[in-house]
């Protein structure tokens, strides 16, 4: 099944994808890799899951890389950045290296800038200045408490803006700080916790899923699935697939997401 709706890469990334790939401008999207048994996150969140869960699989990595090359700005939660370590880095090339020049093509052509502004929401303001995605920049969204410790600590090529009086950081309110700056395709690459509270305020459009060829398992509060801290109940979100692909064991399936009415 082809992805929709279609869009031309440029070779050899139409190669790679073996086919066409098309993200609509202003799309927020969300991409996650998941065991069979449907988990996301191990060790509460705090170990490099996606590449334990993914086994550094190539095709998943490619996958990332290009849905990276989409976005304006790379969104995720600040337990994301710590569990991935001090040297990661969320850009295009970093993850596929193999593909860097074709990737900084398709973003010339669709006129974004040279990699995407990867934007980090903290309440806490737990970050680590040392680690390497603030020290290349980042814009860090957090509350106004916080914001007056981070700023004391962050690396200069680092944003630290406040968005909240209080102790908690409103969706509509990181969305509003997004459009100021003119990030409208936004891609989320987790946490969980971050995911869910995007996906009951309706602001997520779609979600890349990686299905890994593992079991997980699960004991306790240990390991976790897509989303966490937030219930639909008897009214769960729907979505509709619209498309499938498949390399080797691994399959990569894209939804879209009914909005609530």
């Amino acid at each position: 099944m082809a992805d929709l709706p279609a869009g031309t890469l440029p070779p050899p990334l139409d190669e790679w994808y073996d086919g066409s790939l098309g993200i609509e401008q202003g799309c927020v999207y969300a991409n996650f890799v998941s065991s069979i048994d449907g988990i996301v996150a191990l060790e509460r969140g705090a170990a490099p899951s996606g590449g334990i869960i993914s086994g550094r699989n190539e095709a998943d990595r490619f996958v990332m890389g290009l849905l990276r090359a989409f976005a304006d700005a790379v969104l995720v939660g600040a337990g994301t950045v710590r569990a991935e370590g001090g040297s990661a880095l969320w850009t295009p090339d970093y993850i596929f290296p193999a593909a860097a020049k074709p990737f900084a093509a398709l973003r010339t052509a669709l006129r974004r800038q040279a990699s995407p502004r990867l934007v980090i929401i903290t309440a806490r303001g737990e970050l680590d200045p040392s680690e390497r995605a603030l020290q290349a920049g980042a814009l860090v969204l957090t509350t106004a408490r916080s914001a007056e410790r981070l700023r004391k600590l962050m690396p200069r090529a680092t944003e630290v803006r406040a968005i909240s009086d209080t102790d908690r950081i409103d969706v509509d309110d990181i969305f509003d700080a997004l459009q100021a700056d003119g990030y409208h395709t936004i891609l989320s690459e987790g946490g969980p916790h971050l995911f869910g509270e995007l996906v009951a305020s309706d602001r997520v459009d779609e979600l890349f899923l990686t299905a890994s060829p593992v079991l997980a398992g699960q004991k306790g509060d240990e390991s976790f699935g897509l989303i966490r801290g937030v219930d639909f109940g008897r009214t769960p979100r729907r979505t509709r697939l619209l498309s499938v692909r498949r390399h080797e064991s691994h399959l990569f399936l894209r939804y879209r997401l009914e909005h609530a009415s």
